[in-house]
């Protein structure tokens, strides 16, 4: 019998705001929980762990609902924590499910069966992408532009090393609106880097490779400090320059 992961009484892989809004932005957010599938109980870690960024991107999720609010922009985001499995991740990488995140071992992803794997990915991977894709493909349908926008948050110190910038543009192979949406939120006198704390790749990255380049839609990752964004104050703020920012850049494309 197949190992099946999600219970009924369980979410759903995916959640979606705004399906028909009219704004021509559709807002993804891969990071946007941290909750973990009952089989997977706490995966062998403290719950403290679990409140990290190691389990979730912290803010990113309040982030994205208030600027679809405000732009009245579709939202497709992921229900479950990426230490299940990482949806911005290919599943045939080493990341996709990891066996440390940060400097923390995450022992229940140690040496599990291709058949527990196969269903974090049948059940909670490909059904958000999937999500996306049908999204993306009833608006080509109607002949709706659409600029993808892929939220995210990053920690304030890594591995010790205090990240400076308040956030980041993320590109792969066109870094087009990126570079004039970064330039829109410098304007407002923001600390804003390029390509940073990582640069994006097909190795590191599966979301706007597959859904943006693929599709040669116009694209973005946002990064924002966590720090910034813990609470109700720093949400607003962020979403409002970000609401902004996307608008002005719009613009010119």
């Amino acid at each position: 019998m197949p190992f099946s992961l999600l219970s009924p009484d369980e979410p759903p892989a995916v959640t979606e705001l705004r399906r028909d809004g009219g704004s021509e932005f559709v807002i993804l957010v891969d990071h946007a929980s941290r909750l973990l599938p009952k089989k997977l109980g706490g995966l062998g870690l403290p719950e403290s762990e679990l409140t990290r960024h190691i389990a979730w991107d912290i803010g990113a999720l309040a982030v994205a609902k208030r600027v679809s609010e405000a732009l009245d922009a579709p939202l497709v985001a992921q229900n479950y924590s990426r230490l299940a499995i990482d949806c911005n991740r290919d599943p045939v990488t080493e990341g996709s499910i990891p066996l440390i995140s940060e400097m923390t071992p995450i022992p229940g992803n140690q040496e599990i069966s291709p058949a527990a794997r196969q269903a974090r990915i049948d059940e909670i991977f490909t059904p958000y992408h999937h999500h996306i894709a049908s999204l993306l493909d009833e608006r080509k349908r109607q002949g709706r532009r659409t600029i993808l926008i892929a939220q995210h948050s990053m920690t304030d110190s890594f591995k010790g090393q205090r990240r400076e910038m308040q956030a980041a543009v993320m590109y792969n192979r066109d870094g087009r609106f990126a570079a004039s949406l970064r330039e829109a939120l410098g304007r407002s006198g923001l600390a804003v880097a390029d390509n940073q704390p990582y640069a994006m790749t097909d190795a590191t990255d599966y979301t706007l490779p597959t859904h943006g380049e693929k599709r040669g839609l116009m694209h973005v990752g946002i990064e924002i400090r966590q720090d910034l964004v813990g609470d109700e104050a720093g949400v607003l703020l962020w979403a409002g320059l970000v609401a902004e920012a996307l608008e002005k850049t719009k613009k010119g494309f």
